[in-house]
């Protein structure tokens, strides 16, 4: 947009620089940068028309991301001081921070992170200007060639324009399009996070440079309140409670190939068991298709086309197969495997579908980004006329299953035509103006992500927010006009015609792996009673009371609750401690006033004590409970 809330028209003298426009205008408090005609530029950018000018302020989005692309070039200028002869990468700004990509001449800790920082601070009080400069590509590459910057001249050498921009900050400069703060005095509030390892470019085959994590913010209560939020992810990290709760664990023989053991099979059971019931009760069938297929299958979909550096393959009989990373042309071969009538539209088949990805080793996060995962898919074949009530069930499943069972919030965002698109620019605009037509329809509202669809058509993601306010893309809806044609399916019409049916490809979960993880970190392991792996632990005070307690164990047990008895030769506090600490939701003390009356004292996980009860009454309290809308 142009013209935003804060846009005025300048037509006043000649050259003049932005900073002094605004403290014309009285709005250079708090602007970082501006934009002129709709282009972001620095503060310092002289004007040499008229047009229209407007504020960008620290606190906005674009605001704090000039600000994050800052601190990363004052981390780089940092880490230049420290540790001469550093090479330079790329430095952005992402989601929550920014990072910078380093050739550092010798190994650095994690400890080292303090140094580095202290060293932008002294650098922050220099209070250098940051300043651009244009050059043409011949003089950017004899000014990086001197001081062998050997990255940046790689970059250089594959931009397309005769010139490029520069920023310089005392006696460090970088390749940027910018824009920047005005200068270093501007990052006040900023932290450093974490190292690891990035190859240059991602490319396994090149070096592999070390990278920096950091974030910054515009207050000091930002920062403060995001490292609060940090540590309490920390906390939550599904990979250290999979460990200690015993869910599930990732072993050097399978990097990317989680293993996942009988509690955490407990509760992707239970996923799967909630699941398959919802999807009966609104009409879809569940299909199973095969692990591997034929390689033309996936030139045929397109796969090999646009997703060949994602897949494995093998040989059967000296032909070429693939494994799949997707179960959508599986599928197709279902629907197509007799001819379908207009009276079986809309059918909808669910799958869930274990796929294989191939993910960089560099990339890969206990269950959250792994090589192997079990999608909740499902495959809606439709006419043109149901795609909108089609689209609407789908967003009715995913609010129940989101909003109503686990509590999340959730937010919309359409994404539209990638580059790498297969198909009629015409059928992607019809798709896209479905989706959008849906959405309103829903009073949903949504933001656009230009480019982002899949290769086969454009989709609806659902990104949803957990206890900490974090988001994470789960669910998806896909509309695609592109496989029905490229496989060539159909369906006979009221007049005896077969017609192309639309596919809508869509998830709930997204991944069962990726969502296990999620909810992990949501629950920070404390399920609730209907995911509990164990629901219930039954800790007698003493030996003599372990009869009783096997009674209670087994009339439990036959109730289908997930029991245990601990009848370890411990003080009564430690059994209660460690049921706590394993997240039990319900422990059930047995001493001589319980054995005698027949009673047990109930615990619950948050509320503490609850006094004594019967067993009648305690079913009934633990059937209640099995709801996953309790």
């Amino acid at each position: 947009m142009i013209n935003g809330p804060e846009s005025r028209s300048y037509s006043g003298a000649l050259p003049v620089s932005v900073i002094e426009v605004f403290k014309e205008w009285k709005c250079a408090k708090g602007a970082v940068a501006a934009r002129f005609n709709g282009t972001l530029v620095d503060l310092h950018y002289k004007l040499t028309a008229g047009g229209f000018l407007e504020p960008v302020y620290i606190a906005s989005e674009e605001g704090l991301e000039v600000l994050r692309h800052s601190a990363s070039h004052l981390l780089a200028q940092a880490v230049k001081r420290l540790y001469p002869g550093t090479k330079l990468g790329i430095g952005p700004a992402i989601k929550d921070g920014f990072y910078y990509d380093l050739d550092v001449p010798q190994q650095i800790s994690e400890e080292a992170l303090l140094k580095i920082e202290q060293e932008m601070r002294r650098i922050v009080k220099e209070n250098l200007p940051i300043t651009r400069k244009v050059l043409t590509k011949e003089e950017a590459k004899a000014l990086f060639a001197e001081k062998e910057e050997i990255y940046k001249l790689e970059l250089i050498e594959e931009l397309p324009d005769s010139e490029v921009s520069i920023y310089e900050q005392g006696e460090f400069l970088d390749l940027c399009r910018g824009p920047h703060v005005p200068s270093t005095s501007h990052i006040k509030h900023f932290k450093l996070l974490s190292l690891a390892g990035a190859y240059w470019r991602g490319d396994e085959k090149n070096k592999m440079l070390t990278r920096i994590y950091g974030t910054a913010f515009g207050t000091k209560e930002e920062l403060e309140a995001y490292i609060t939020r940090m540590e309490e992810a920390k906390r939550r990290d599904h990979r250290k409670l999979g460990k200690e709760l015993d869910l599930f664990s990732i072993q050097p023989e399978g990097p990317g190939f989680p293993f996942f053991h009988p509690k955490g099979m407990v509760i992707i059971n239970k996923l799967v068991d909630f699941w398959r019931k919802e999807h009966e009760k609104r009409g879809y069938c569940e299909i199973r298709t095969p692990l591997i297929l034929d390689r033309d299958l996936w030139i045929r979909s397109g796969h090999w086309d646009h997703y060949r550096e994602n897949m494995y393959f093998t040989e059967i009989d000296e032909r070429p197969f693939a494994i799949k990373p997707m179960n959508c042309p599986g599928g197709i071969l279902v629907y197509k495997s007799r001819i379908r009538s207009y009276r079986d539209l809309p059918l909808r088949m669910a799958e869930l579908g274990t796929v294989h990805r191939h993910e960089r080793s560099g990339v890969l996060h206990g269950l959250m980004r792994v090589r192997c995962f079990t999608q909740d898919d499902a495959h809606l074949y439709v006419t043109p006329d149901q795609i909108k009530e089609e689209i609407l069930g789908i967003m009715d499943l995913v609010k129940y299953v989101y909003k109503d069972v686990f509590g999340f919030n959730y937010r919309v965002e359409l994404s539209t035509k990638p580059e790498k698109a297969m198909g009629d620019p015409l059928m992607w605009e019809k798709a896209e103006k479905a989706l959008e037509e849906a959405l309103e329809t829903a009073g949903v509202e949504f933001k656009v992500n230009p480019g982002d669809g899949a290769f086969y058509g454009p989709k609806i993601d659902f990104h949803l927010e957990d206890c900490i306010g974090r988001t994470w893309q789960c669910g998806t809806i896909q509309l695609d006009f592109q496989m029905p044609e490229k496989f060539d399916i159909t369906y006979v019409g009221p007049d005896g015609e077969h017609h192309r049916p639309v596919m809508l490809h869509r998830t709930v979960f997204g991944s069962l792996e990726r969502f296990l993880g999620i909810l992990i970190e949501h629950y920070a392991g404390a399920f609730p009673f209907w995911l509990a792996p164990v629901q219930v632990k039954i800790l007698p005070v003493r030996g003599e009371y372990n009869g009783y307690a096997s009674e209670v164990f087994d009339k439990l047990k036959e109730k289908g609750f997930r029991v245990e008895l601990d009848q370890r030769e411990e003080k009564l506090g430690k059994k209660i401690r460690d049921a706590q600490m394993e997240k039990i939701p319900y422990m059930l003390v047995i001493g001589s006033k319980e054995a005698q009356e027949q009673t047990v004292a109930v615990r619950e996980r948050q509320a503490g004590d609850l006094g004594s009860m019967t067993l009648e009454e305690l079913v009934k309290l633990l059937e209640d409970k099995e709801s996953p809308t309790a």
